[in-house]
C-alpha cells in the first residue's frame, strides 16, 4: 500500500517539529481513494497486536482507572513483577490523582503526558487537510462521487470524536451556566499551519460551548453525508448510526434534553438490536466482534491482561460490583473471583490474553448506550412512564425473569445511572458521567473516592510493604487534567488547569517478621 503524501508540513499545538524530509516513496493524493487511504492509516486508531499491560495500549488507557468503577488489591504477595512495576511507575499519577501524573510513586521520574494531546491533535490535523483538499477532487463517476460523500463523512465524525474526548479531558465539564465562558481547548479547523512570531500563544483555548458546538456541527455533517451515502462496511468504519449515538451523547453531556431523546429515537428506528446475556456460554466474550450491538469501534482492546484483582494489579471495586442482583446476567459474564485475593477480577466482558483485538474497550460505540441515553433523556423530561419503558426494554436482556417496573420521578434518574454504570463499565464511560453528573442541573451527583495504593517489595516474593490511600473530593479539581507541559511550554501564554498537590490520607505498613 502507497503512502499518500496530502500536507507539506504538519505543525500540531505542540512543540514537537515536523519538519522532516520528503520519502521518496509517497505520492500526492489526487483521488478519493488516496483520501479514504490516508483516513484509514494515518486518521483512525490502529488495533495493537498485542497489549501486555495498560500503558502499552491506546493514548487515553488511563480513562480505565481513574474512576470509582476500580482499585487497587490488597493481597500478602504481588503476583506479578510487571503488575507491580507499572503500578508504581506509568500508573501512580493517574490512578491516584497526582498534580502531575507522569510522576511516579517514588517522586524521582517524571514521564512525559501529551500523548493523548498530540496524538488526536495529529488525527485532527489529517481530518482538516481531507476535508479541505478533497473539494478539489473532481469525481469522474456517480461511485466516486458516493464514495467522496462517505470519506467527508468520516473525517467529521472522527474529528468530533477526538474533540469530544480532548474536551472532556482538558476541560470542565460542560455546565450551561457557564460553558461560554469557561476554557475550553484549542480549536484547530483549518489545513494550513498558523504561527504568528510575535505572540507567545499560536493557539488559544476556546471556551467549551464553543467545542461543543464544534462537535455538534461535526456530527450532523457527518450524518447528513452518511445519509446521502448510505454505508454497507464494517463497524470498523464511521456510519450514521455511530454518528447519531455519538451526538445522542454529546447532547446528554450539553444538558440538551430533548435533542438527545430526538437523535437517540431516530437511531433506535433504524438500529435497536441487544444481544440477550441469557443465551451467552461459559467461555463467550460478552463485546466481541460477533455481537450485533457494536456499531463502531477504532485502536485496541487494552483490558487483555489487567484487572486480574492479583496483588499487584487492580481489581474491580466492591462498589460497582454489589450494584448488579444475583439474577443479573452480567454479573457472573462481566466478573470473576480472584483465585489468590478476595479481589474481584474482570471476567468475560472482553477477550483475556495477548492477541490481536477486534473490539475496543475505549473508542467503543454500542446500541445498548442508545437505549440508556433514551432513558435518561426521558428521566430528565419527567416523563418517568416512558423512561422506564426504555429501561425495562434493556433490563428484559440483561437481567433473568426481569418484570416490568414504572418507576416515580424520585427514582428513575438514580436507576437509568446505576442501569449506565454497570451496562458502560470499562468502556471509558464512567470518569466523563461522574464529570458532568456534579455539574448537571436537574440531578446533581457527586461522590467522594478512596483509592488502595499498595506497595511490594521486589523480594521473590513481592510480599506488601504498605497500603496507602488517597481521597478524590466531591467536585475536585483534579477531574480536569493539566494542559500537558510541552504545550505549555510551546503556547507560553496559554492558562492551564489547576490541579492540586495529593498527598495519601492513610498509610497502614507491614512487617512479617
Amino acid at each position: 500500500m502507497k503512502n499518500i503524501l496530502i500536507v507539506l508540513i504538519m505543525v500540531m499545538v505542540t512543540g514537537c517539529n515536523y519538519l522532516e524530509d520528503y520519502s521518496q516513496d509517497l505520492v500526492l493524493a489526487s483521488s478519493v481513494s488516496d483520501f479514504d487511504e490516508v483516513l484509514l492509516g494515518d486518521v483512525y486508531i490502529p488495533s495493537k497486536t498485542e497489549v501486555k499491560d495498560l500503558a502499552w495500549g491506546d493514548v487515553g488507557w488511563w480513562l480505565h482507572i481513574m474512576d470509582d468503577d476500580v482499585n487497587g488489591v490488597v493481597a500478602r504477595e504481588a503476583e506479578n513483577r510487571e503488575w507491580n512495576y507499572a503500578m508504581t511507575s506509568s500508573y501512580f499519577g493517574y490512578t491516584a490523582w497526582q498534580m502531575e501524573v507522569g510522576r511516579n510513586y517514588d517522586g524521582d521520574n517524571l514521564a512525559a503526558d501529551n500523548a493523548l494531546w498530540d496524538d488526536f491533535y495529529k488525527r485532527i490535523n489529517i481530518c482538516n487537510i481531507i476535508l479541505d483538499e478533497i473539494e478539489d477532487i473532481d469525481p469522474k463517476t456517480e461511485e466516486e462521487r458516493l464514495a467522496g460523500l462517505r470519506v467527508r463523512g468520516e473525517a467529521h465524525f472522527l474529528r468530533a470524536q477526538f474533540y469530544f474526548v480532548l474536551v472532556n479531558v482538558y476541560a470542565n465539564a460542560y455546565n450551561p451556566e457557564n460553558a461560554k465562558t469557561t476554557l475550553g481547548i484549542p480549536l484547530k479547523l483549518t489545513s494550513y499551519v498558523e504561527h504568528d512570531k510575535d505572540k507567545d500563544t499560536q493557539f488559544e483555548r476556546a471556551s467549551v460551548a464553543k467545542v461543543y458546538e464544534q462537535i455538534v456541527k461535526d456530527l450532523n455533517q457527518s450524518i447528513d453525508y452518511f445519509t446521502q451515502s448510505p454505508q454497507t462496511h464494517s463497524f470498523y468504519r464511521a456510519s450514521k448510526e455511530a454518528a447519531m449515538l455519538l451526538l445522542s451523547r454529546v447532547y446528554l453531556y450539553m444538558q440538551e434534553w430533548e435533542n438527545a431523546k430526538t437523535i437517540a429515537g431516530e437511531l433506535l428506528k433504524l438500529k435497536s438490536t441487544l444481544k440477550s446475556y441469557a443465551a451467552l456460554g461459559n467461555e463467550d466474550e460478552v463485546i466481541s466482534k460477533t455481537n450485533p450491538e457494536v456499531l463502531f469501534s477504532q485502536g485496541s482492546l487494552n483490558l487483555q491482561q489487567a484487572f486480574t484483582g492479583e496483588g499487584g494489579d487492580f481489581c474491580i471495586s466492591k462498589d460497582l460490583y454489589e450494584l448488579y442482583a444475583d439474577d443479573d446476567y452480567r454479573k457472573m459474564a462481566f466478573f470473576g473471583r480472584s483465585a489468590n485475593s478476595d479481589s474481584i477480577a474482570l471476567g468475560l466482558k472482553y477477550k483475556k490474553g495477548l492477541h490481536q483485538s477486534y473490539v475496543s474497550d475505549l473508542y467503543l460505540l454500542r446500541t445498548s448506550e442508545a437505549y440508556l441515553n433514551m432513558a435518561e433523556a426521558c428521566a430528565m423530561l419527567d416523563q418517568n412512564k416512558e423512561a422506564s419503558d426504555w429501561l425495562n426494554r434493556f433490563r428484559r436482556n440483561r437481567i433473568e425473569g426481569w418484570q416490568d417496573v414504572v418507576y416515580d420521578q424520585s427514582a428513575i434518574v438514580d436507576e437509568v445511572r446505576n442501569e449506565r454504570r454497570k451496562e458502560l463499565c470499562l468502556e471509558g464511560h464512567r470518569w466523563f458521567d461522574l464529570r458532568r453528573y456534579a455539574v448537571c442541573q436537574k440531578a446533581l451527583f457527586s461522590k467522594e473516592i478512596l483509592r488502595i495504593f499498595p506497595l511490594y517489595n521486589y523480594n521473590n516474593k513481592l510480599e506488601l510493604i504498605s497500603v496507602r490511600v488517597y481521597r478524590l473530593d466531591k467536585n475536585d479539581p483534579a477531574y480536569t487534567l493539566s494542559i500537558p507541559k510541552s504545550v505549555l511550554e510551546f503556547d507560553t501564554g496559554m492558562s492551564d488547569n489547576t490541579r492540586p498537590i495529593r498527598k495519601s490520607i492513610k498509610t497502614i505498613t507491614f512487617d512479617y517478621n
